[in-house]
């Protein structure tokens, strides 16, 4: 049976997969809640839905879709299709603003790419994952392996939190081939400022600072799903 939280993202994902309409390409993201939405999207097309190609933002999640008999792009050919009409995903924190913070699942930078793909990007989440400030899940960076204590260091200066690489001594390597180092910072209170920071420090390739990219969040709760649309 379900936990709640479980049950959340499950309503959700759900609710997400209704908004795809036909024709529509769809951009998939990485982690537990995702998988829920590719779950939800399958039993669409299993009914009848005709969709386009998907974009897959990680290994585990192209697996998965293609289990389910899914149409995967290739996001490796240099004729690919720039965009995708809806993209879905999940969140580790989401503030009021609709900016988040991602990552847990390690795959961040093919997550932003194809959430800036996107004509409408759609953030799924169970109602723990709303916070009032970003910064208590630690912020993951994704770094290139040569020099990655050289990078974690000058993380350090910028930020004044020493990074933590994840995995320890057997390390967790992206799809990408890289690093990530999780940095536990506490509230972020200028997340723009961090986001600067981080861009001038080379090493770094990528951020789990999601702030302009989700046009709307769907939230799961004890009273049904609850939307959130960005202001402005």
């Amino acid at each position: 049976m379900d936990d709640v939280a479980t049950a959340q993202r499950r309503q959700a994902a759900q609710a997400a997969a209704a908004l795809v309409e036909p024709g529509m390409s769809v951009g998939l993201g990485t982690g537990r809640t995702a998988l829920l939405f590719v779950e939800a999207l399958a039993a669409r097309v299993a009914e009848g839905l005709e969709v386009a190609d998907l974009v897959a933002t990680s290994h585990k999640t192209a697996a998965a879709a293609d289990a389910k008999g899914l149409r995967l792009r290739d996001m490796m050919a240099a004729d690919t299709a720039p965009a995708v009409d809806i993209a879905v995903d999940g969140a580790d924190e989401i503030d009021a603003e609709l900016r988040l913070v991602k990552g847990g699942g390690g795959s961040l930078l093919r997550e932003k790419i194809v959430a800036q793909m996107a004509g409408r990007f759609v953030v799924i989440a169970d109602a723990a994952k709303r916070v009032r400030q970003l910064g208590a899940f630690a912020l993951p960076i994704e770094v290139v392996p040569f020099g990655w204590a050289v990078t974690a260091a000058r993380i350090a200066d910028a930020t004044g939190v020493a990074p933590v690489l994840r995995g320890g001594e057997d390390p967790f390597v992206t799809d990408n081939a890289n690093l990530i180092l999780d940095c536990p910072l506490g509230a972020i209170a200028d997340p723009d400022g961090l986001v600067a920071r981080l861009a001038a420090i080379p090493g770094v390739v990528e951020h789990g600072l999601f702030l302009n990219e989700a046009h709307e969040v769907l939230i799961g709760t004890a009273a049904g799903v609850e939307r959130l649309t960005r202001k402005g």
